[in-house]
């Protein structure tokens, strides 16, 4: 049996994490049904009574997402409409009881290919904060994530938090999930899109990241450049925006059942960043 660790204070986290390395645990809700049984003698190190770390804030430039801020924290959080991607991914982690103990940041360190925070992470240009008795860092969320279960992190550091630059507002952000059923159910897919309108209506910035489809979470950069300086429209999403994934058979589907539905999924995804508009010329 391995040793359980709850310390109070962020000092003490890094202190013990520089001992040799531990388990970070915040809400569990992954740890415990995959790996307990796997790994009975791992220390575990529960940051959880750390305070000062569970505030959604504002600072300068910067929107904060804690380590310890869970899912039904982000929900309630007052944030722009940019967010509105991250909040629908948001009610859509495990059921009322995952979201009020499973943080963000812990979403993102379990390192799923089928994470549902990390796509509209990736479109809001999310950065991760790291932090170790020595030194502290930050780097941008796609550097973070190495593969399925890998991160850039450090056993001595601990992950204090994620900042995501503050966005205009006239960002528009939309997430469309694919699964066997609605909620309590593993991604087949997932899309992510972002989105800066000009005056005229045209996009002046685009993000897109698709989950699910590849080792990591991964940007479709050509359709972010095809989609500059044109309205919304589903039917600029072509197959060949698609080429960057790399999805696999599973038991959730076939390769190329989850390349089909990435498009329709993609395009369904741009076609929400032009709702807003639609709606206001009605």
């Amino acid at each position: 049996m391995g040793l359980y660790l709850r310390p109070t204070t962020l000092e003490g986290a890094l202190a013990l994490l520089a001992e040799r390395p531990r388990t970070v645990l915040a809400g569990g809700t992954d740890h415990f049904p995959a790996r307990v049984a796997s790994t009975p003698d791992e220390d575990i190190l529960d940051i959880s009574a750390l305070p000062g770390l569970r505030a959604i804030v504002r600072h300068g430039s910067y929107w904060v997402v804690p380590c310890l801020a869970t899912w039904s924290d982000l929900i309630a959080a007052p944030l722009p409409a940019a967010f509105d991607g991250l909040k629908a991914a948001a009610r859509q982690v495990g059921g009322v009881q995952v979201q009020n103990l499973g943080t963000v940041v812990g979403n993102i360190c379990n390192a799923s290919p089928a994470a549902d925070g990390i796509p509209c992470l990736l479109t809001l240009d999310a950065e991760v904060v790291l932090a170790s008795r020595a030194s502290r860092r930050t780097i941008p969320l796609a550097d973070f994530v190495l593969g399925p279960r890998r991160t850039a992190r450090r056993p001595e550091e601990l992950v204090l938090a994620l900042q995501i630059p503050a966005p205009p507002e006239t960002a528009r952000a939309s997430f469309l999930k694919l699964g066997a059923r609605r909620y309590l159910v593993i991604s087949i897919v997932m899309v992510a899109a972002y989105a800066e309108i000009a005056a005229d209506g045209r996009i002046a910035r685009a993000r897109i990241a698709v989950g699910a489809c590849s080792p990591v979470a991964r940007r479709l950069f050509a359709l972010e450049a095809d989609l500059i300086g044109r309205r919304p429209d589903p039917a600029l999403v072509e197959a060949r925006h698609l080429l960057p994934l790399a999805p696999i058979d599973d038991v959730r589907g076939t390769a190329a059942y989850r390349r089909a539905a990435a498009l329709e999924l993609v395009r369904r995804a741009v076609a929400a960043l032009g709702a807003e508009e639609a709606l206001a010329a009605a």
